[in-house]
């Protein structure tokens, strides 16, 4: 049973790390911070994801309950997190251009966009809401939900290092490696459910 709570804790850690995209969004945050001092960029990006944070966390205390409410057995949960979880991998794949940011905005950005929808997107807020329904204990959601915010932390404090080291198509590759094992969880995902449901 440990083994089986350290991996269904590791699952979750993992795939909302790469719904999080932290090396997808360095870019974007540069760009939108570029016109803020290096000091100050580095305490906007503190408070935005501790914003995002908080966001999640408000969604993991009401997704399992809303479930429950709703009488959504594990099956469903499961296959349906899969197909979402598809989707999105499938646009980190084959991303589109979005011009809404790519402006440089005229004032400091607060919670939009670099909180929500960056970090704190739907893909996100859906899955902790599914994984709140899947998870072995409350307890093993949250851990998973700080494991990734922590690792979303570290790639976006160090987004002026990271921009320089792997400039724009670097971003871009480790971006589609991630959507792309995204993929394989969600496959696993829909297999799970259907296999449990079909038994």
């Amino acid at each position: 049973m440990a083994r089986m709570h350290k991996l269904d804790l590791f699952a979750f850690a993992f795939s909302l790390f790469l719904l999080m995209d932290p090396v997808g969004n360095v870019p974007i945050y540069m760009s939108i911070l570029a016109h803020s001092p290096p000091k100050r960029q580095y305490q906007i990006i503190v408070r935005e994801l501790i914003i995002a944070l908080f966001v999640i966390l408000i969604f993991a205390f009401l997704g399992e309950k809303l479930l429950a409410t709703l009488k959504i057995s594990q099956d469903t949960v499961s296959v349906g997190g899969g197909v979402v979880l598809f989707l999105i991998a499938i646009r980190m794949i084959f991303p589109q251009e979005n011009s809404t940011y790519s402006q440089k905005p005229q004032e400091e950005p607060f919670i939009v966009p670099l909180a929500i929808p960056f970090v704190a997107g739907p893909a996100v807020l859906a899955s902790v809401m599914i994984f709140s329904h899947k998870a072995e204990s409350f307890i093993t959601l949250i851990q998973a939900i700080f494991i990734a915010w922590i690792g979303t932390f570290l790639v976006l404090i160090s987004s002026p290092f990271l921009k320089k080291v792997l400039g724009k198509r670097g971003a871009a590759a480790c971006e589609r490696l991630m959507g792309l094992i995204l993929i394989l969880i969600s496959i696993q995902m829909i297999l799970v459910g259907m296999r449990n449901f079909l038994t």
